[in-house]
């Protein structure tokens, strides 16, 4: 067989398999997806999104207060998780060869691979267990552990493709070394940080584990993040588990509500790396 045959018959082959493999990966999620409108998008209303829950045995109600739930934990926990985690990643990055640095890279890659009950059990035990209640509060503290370790390595492996010219530059100039990976070396690197950290945000946004065991959820609307508070993870599962078929249609119709919410938290993050290409880093 002629050499440049035999190449081009294995490259058609490689990209067949790898062709393969891609609708391999995609086929689950596009049936997830699919399940969900076909059995979500007909409970989908302005009463859904705007009422709150009916007692069993009634028919109508929303889930208002599972998202507004859903926001004022997410939120919180975005406020200590996201701060917390550039910051460790900035000094990994910044201080490679510190053994500080080598504990929060092990520590970090250890708590990617935790499940997130186990994170849920510890908030209920140094949280819930002290407060004696269970309170959204807690389950942000829980789902700000689950952020803190994919926003450190994100923001350490992205920091370390910001070009050593740039620190060189900015250090001849007269800049300090923390105004230096402050104003010059994350600066550069913050489409991607924002990438990781809108990633992390939903993540957080899906977990149920770590709510069941401190958030606990409730069929109140509420403000009060000292208090038990529904959200939208809990909701779905409330609704599944429960013997009535319309609780069914409103677990399909809050999943799919979740689902949008992941998507468009997972465009924001692709647009902010649309633009750090545009811009030319």
């Amino acid at each position: 067989m002629n050499p440049r045959t035999w190449r081009r018959g294995k490259s058609h082959l490689m990209v067949g398999l790898m062709m393969i493999a891609v609708i391999i990966a995609i086929l689950p999620l596009l049936f997830i997806l699919g399940s969900l409108i076909v059995k979500g998008a007909s409970s989908l209303s302005v009463a859904f999104f705007t009422n709150t829950p009916v007692p069993a045995g009634e028919t109508g109600g929303g889930v208002l207060h599972a998202i507004v739930g859903t926001l004022i934990i997410v939120g919180i926990a975005s406020a200590i998780g996201v701060p917390v985690g550039i910051a460790a990643g900035l000094y990994c990055a910044e201080y490679p060869g510190s053994k500080l640095a080598w504990v929060t890279r092990f520590v970090s890659d250890v708590m990617n691979g935790t499940p997130s009950i186990v994170v849920g059990v510890f908030a209920w035990t140094f949280i819930v267990a002290t407060q004696k209640h269970f309170s959204g509060l807690a389950g942000s503290v829980a789902l700000a552990i689950l952020m803190v370790p994919m926003v450190t390595r994100t923001t350490e492996e992205l920091i370390k493709l910001v070009p050593g010219s740039l620190r060189e530059a900015a250090l001849a100039l007269g800049y300090s070394r923390w105004r230096t990976s402050l104003t010059i070396v994350l600066r550069t690197a913050l489409p991607g940080i924002v990438t990781g950290a809108l990633l992390s945000v939903a993540r957080a946004a899906g977990e149920t584990a770590p709510l069941l065991f401190t958030a606990l959820g409730s069929q109140y609307l509420s403000f009060n993040p000292n208090q038990p508070m529904a959200a939208l993870p809990l909701v779905v599962f409330t609704y599944a588990s429960g013997p009535y078929e319309e609780w069914h249609q409103f677990a399909w119709a809050t999943a799919l509500v979740l689902i949008l919410v992941v998507f468009v938290l997972s465009m924001a993050a692709r647009f902010a790396t649309r633009q750090r290409f545009s811009s030319g880093g």
